[in-house]
């Protein structure tokens, strides 16, 4: 009886760590790894290079496991004062207590050694991401002190998930190259829009709190305007992307047309009297935009390594 009610506890404690970092949100950030990984496997397979061994790929996944979940966790954590007097993040986790600090102190500890360890699996071929290990994760978890002290805290939010492609890059092929930084350059104002988007609603509550957002300091309307700008970089840093990467074609192009239109839609359903659908706007509009751009990326490699399959006669 009593191992049953432990095993209860400890579920239910993972579940709500789990749902603290939102797990599920992972797709915000993994299918652009994905993707710059296929990019970088193809490109390999293009130059007749031999391809890197397998654990390389559990590497890359395990690495974005840890890093996303350390940053979340430690976001909550030291956010959990402001949490409990903004009324919109006072029924997270932390500020109702349905767990307790030292657990999320562990967890974020735990993640960050998982995700230090993890880089030895690209040993010995790479050590470029045993090195950087303890770099990325100081910049990833310092993301949580930004809005005491810039405005910019959304383009660091941005570069922290525009590192995602770069990383998986240069952990299979051991180099930086233009087409992960080009990637990498898309993700971070596509987050940096959303983000500012996000924001939007604590515009009140950031300058009474003395938190430093572009909503709390150009107000809604224009901050939305900056955020379409974002927006509008990010396509034409996509568009730029098959000029560094010759791998992606019209295909690719296509998905680019699909993920304008999202983006669009995204900032149609935003108003700055009605911010009422702005979680639509956040997680429905931005996973269908990870998703596409893996998708139609992924097709046109897939199409394009059939092209050159020759058939028996």
């Amino acid at each position: 009886m009593e191992r049953e009610v432990l095993g209860l506890r400890v579920i239910r404690n993972i579940r709500q760590l789990l749902e603290l970092i939102r797990f599920s949100h992972t797709l915000f950030a993994l299918p652009f790894a994905v993707l710059s990984a296929a990019m970088a496997v193809a490109l390999t397979v293009e130059e007749g290079r031999s391809l890197p061994p397998v654990r390389h790929y559990a590497g890359i996944l395990l690495c974005m496991v840890f890093a996303r979940s350390a940053a979340m966790a430690f976001n909550r954590l030291v956010d959990r004062h402001w949490d409990a007097l903004n009324p919109r993040t006072a029924s997270r986790h932390l500020p109702r207590g349905l767990i307790s600090v030292s657990s999320v102190i562990a967890f974020t500890a735990i993640c960050c050694v998982g995700f230090v360890l993890s880089t030895l699996l690209f040993l010995p071929e790479n050590r470029i991401p045993l090195v950087a290990s303890v770099p990325v994760i100081a910049y990833l978890l310092g993301y949580s002190y930004s809005k005491r002290f810039t405005v910019w805290s959304h383009f660091w939010l941005g570069g922290a998930l525009g590192l995602a492609p770069v990383a998986a890059w240069v952990a299979l092929r051991a180099e930086v190259e233009a087409a992960p930084v080009v990637l990498g350059l898309a993700v971070l104002f596509w987050v940096a829009g959303f983000d500012i988007i996000y924001a939007c609603q604590d515009e009140s509550f950031d300058r009474q709190a003395g938190l430093k957002s572009l909503p709390a300091w150009l107000g809604t309307p224009r901050a939305l305007q900056l955020a379409r700008v974002c927006h509008g970089v990010m396509m034409a840093w996509l568009i730029l992307l098959p000029l560094v990467y010759p791998l992606f074609q019209w295909i690719f192009y296509l998905g680019l047309l699909v993920i304008g239109g999202v983006l669009w839609i995204e900032h149609r359903l935003v108003r700055p009297t009605d911010l009422t659908r702005v979680n639509q706007a956040f997680f429905h509009a931005n996973v269908v935009v990870s998703l596409s751009l893996l998708f139609f990326g992924v097709l046109e490699l897939i199409a394009r390594a059939a092209g050159r399959l020759v058939l028996p006669s």
